[in-house]
């Protein structure tokens, strides 16, 4: 059976995962890669998987986590979509010198 749809998947372990990234998101502190990596370990998925679920190739997924892709808005919507996001302009954190 797959692990992944096992009845002793640790829920609580997914809870903190995307407690975790909703709190990066809001305060700021997380790359597009971190993120997308992030979805895709909370979904269960492999990078395959999760991209056909989100309609996108994998190759431009693993682009995008590798940090080496330049991904259009409507691919990232696609990706984000399941937790309820979208891509949006959010202000810049200010500089520490």
């Amino acid at each position: 059976m797959d692990k992944r749809l096992s009845p002793d998947r640790d829920s609580a372990q997914d809870d903190a995962r995307r407690l975790e990234l909703f709190q990066r998101l809001r305060e700021n502190e997380i790359s597009i890669p971190e993120a997308v990596r992030l979805m895709q370990r909370i979904s269960r998925l492999t990078q395959p998987e999760f991209a056909e679920h989100r309609g996108v190739s994998t190759q431009a997924l693993r682009q995008i986590i590798s940090g080496k892709g330049n991904p259009t808005v409507d691919t990232l919507n696609k990706i984000a979509g399941i937790f309820g996001l979208e891509v949006g302009f959010v202000p810049k954190k200010p500089r520490r010198n």
